[in-house]
């Protein structure tokens, strides 16, 4: 998807040199995605820690299991 967008140019520049990307589109593309997972692995975090998820074993019971 094509869109045009106003961003300083020394953040285009710190995501080209955090990226490793030497274009600005793919650096952009790039940081963007990564945005988007961390966010993701922060949301899951928060959920797992707030008991969203119903696990049926302890921790200790699972590393019983790995021990057999």
């Amino acid at each position: 998807m094509r869109i045009t967008v106003e961003i300083a140019d020394e953040i285009i520049t710190a995501a080209m040199e955090l990226t490793g990307e030497k274009n600005k589109s793919p650096a952009i593309a790039k940081a963007v995605e990564n945005y988007v997972k961390r966010m993701r692995a922060k949301e899951f975090g928060r959920r797992l820690r707030e008991g969203y998820y119903d696990y049926p074993m302890t921790n200790e019971e699972l590393e019983s299991l790995e021990k057999i």
